[in-house]
């Protein structure tokens, strides 16, 4: 008996990863967004021996994640298609998130949360819009380090932090939180010198790296996401998480799992101390990315989504409680009666609130973005019709860029930082365009036909000569783009 626990014990993990990473891949392996296709290109160049950059000749670090451009240089080096097996792997890490999570509930004696977690974490429709990109890896090894911490291996919590900072600079956010708490907890600086040891083993290579490789540890992409949220035509962090909240209102499921996020937060911070902690996490994100004033990119909010989840699932565990000792009371129920109401109230709410996030991600499945076909086209063919040392002009440098294969100059300012010192409040991105071109020189320049009309204006005298156009019709893309080529 104890043998046939024990190897339920340890194949439940398993089955459950498993079984989660391939539904997910089944249903979402097809979705894509432009911005990891800048970290895809790192990695491929990375893999095959031009170093750790965007374009050959240029040392910038435009990519937030170290970590998983290594991971996936790895991959392209084995010439497997990279936007499928970072979906793999975002696919697998929503998977371990909600196992993480479950583990860290048995560790803090409230296990009800854990089993709603298993099913709402994964599910959660934000989380799934960042496929392709670090964040699920990134939150599953922040989960991890909380469940090891909780458990008492605070080593092997301090290396996962650690790692979660070489997938997203945001990881040293949780690594304060946590050094904190140990301290609070032991009262004793002491206590914390091992795990720092280790913490610093895991980062400072890679920042040392970073300082002699870019002359900088902090992403290039830093300082133009701020440029970007301080432009007029931009919505910086906070009002655009207001905008996000708007668009699930139109839900009742989400309305539900507010009420419950707000009655678990209440419980948090009154009787389960120790999940306050994740909590304070989710606060601290918010805070810093709105102190920041970046942009408003939706996947920034994904952090907000362990806490989320967290705060939904106390919600439920104790709405249940309550519901099942006043039904005690009033039918003087024998306590294993008490106790079946008590499953059967969770697993009602459980089954309302993952129902309703499957039904919105039935309706994204559906939604694929809709400039991958035209981007990709674009790209092909720029590969296929340009010599290898074109430098092209463009805005959205993700999908084109990576699909053309040749030198880039980003009229966003990603991947050149004097681009992104040029955008200003009262900017816009045209004018930004009109400068790199101007200080740039590309050989080609790739334009949105009507969104850039003064550039459009200034190619006679630039001796830029249409030679292209993609009708977004062909593409299901309302739009097109224009390509021309200049000889100055």
């Amino acid at each position: 008996m104890n043998r046939s626990i024990f190897q339920v014990k340890h194949v439940a993990p398993f089955v459950y990863i498993l079984g989660t990473t391939c539904l997910i891949y089944l249903f979402f392996w097809q979705w894509v967004y432009d911005d990891p296709f800048i970290t895809f290109r790192y990695a491929r160049n990375l893999a095959h021996g031009f170093g750790f950059v965007y374009n050959a000749w240029e040392k910038v670090q435009s990519t937030t994640t170290p970590l998983l451009t290594i991971i996936l240089s790895g991959i392209s080096y084995l010439r497997f298609d990279l936007p499928r097996a970072a979906n793999f792997l975002g696919s697998l890490s929503l998977a371990l998130g909600g196992w993480f999570l479950w583990d860290l509930a048995q560790s803090w004696k409230t296990p009800q949360v854990g089993w709603a977690a298993l099913f709402l974490y994964p599910t959660f429709p934000l989380l799934f819009t960042t496929l392709g990109s670090e964040m699920p890896l990134f939150l599953a090894l922040c989960l991890a380090a909380l469940a090891f911490n909780a458990r008492g291996k605070v080593l092997v919590s301090a290396g996962l932090l650690g790692l979660s900072v070489l997938t997203r600079p945001d990881g040293m956010l949780l690594a304060v939180l946590l050094g904190i708490y140990s301290f609070y907890k032991n009262r004793s600086i002491s206590q914390l010198i091992k795990p720092g040891i280790v913490f610093l083993a895991v980062v400072l290579p890679w920042f040392m790296f970073a300082w002699l490789y870019f002359g900088s540890p902090i992403p290039a992409t830093l300082a133009a996401k701020q440029a970007q949220g301080a432009m007029s035509i931009s919505t910086p962090f906070a009002p655009r998480y207001f905008v996000i909240l708007k668009s699930y209102a139109k839900e009742p499921v989400y309305w539900l799992e507010a009420a419950l996020a707000v009655i678990g937060i209440v419980v948090a911070f009154s009787q389960h101390y120790r999940w306050g902690l994740v909590l304070i996490w989710g606060g601290c994100q918010f805070f810093v990315y709105t102190l920041l004033g970046v942009s408003g990119y939706y996947w920034y909010y994904a952090p907000l989504v362990p806490p989320f989840i967290s705060a939904v699932s106390l919600g439920i565990a104790h709405t249940d409680r309550v519901v099942a000792t006043t039904l005690h009371r009033i039918t003087q129920k024998t306590r294993y009666q008490t106790r079946v109401n008590n499953r059967a109230g969770m697993i009602v709410l459980v089954a309302i609130a993952f129902l309703g996030q499957l039904n919105t991600l039935r309706a994204m499945r559906g939604y694929i973005d809709q400039r991958y076909e035209i981007y990709k086209a674009v790209g092909e063919w720029l590969h296929d019709n340009t010599e290898k040392n074109s430098k092209i002009g463009m805005l959205e440098v993700g999908m084109i860029g990576y699909f053309a294969d040749r030198a880039i100059i980003d009229f966003a300012g990603l991947i050149q930082p004097e681009v992104a010192r040029q955008l200003k409040p009262d900017s816009t991105y045209e004018d930004s365009a009109i400068w790199a071109v101007n200080r740039y020189h590309p050989d080609l320049i790739i334009l949105h036909k009507g969104l850039f009309s003064r550039l459009e204006s200034q190619l006679n005298e630039m001796n830029c000569q249409f030679i292209q156009n993609f009708n977004g019709e062909n593409y299901h893309y309302k739009g097109a783009l224009d390509i021309y080529s200049c000889a100055y």
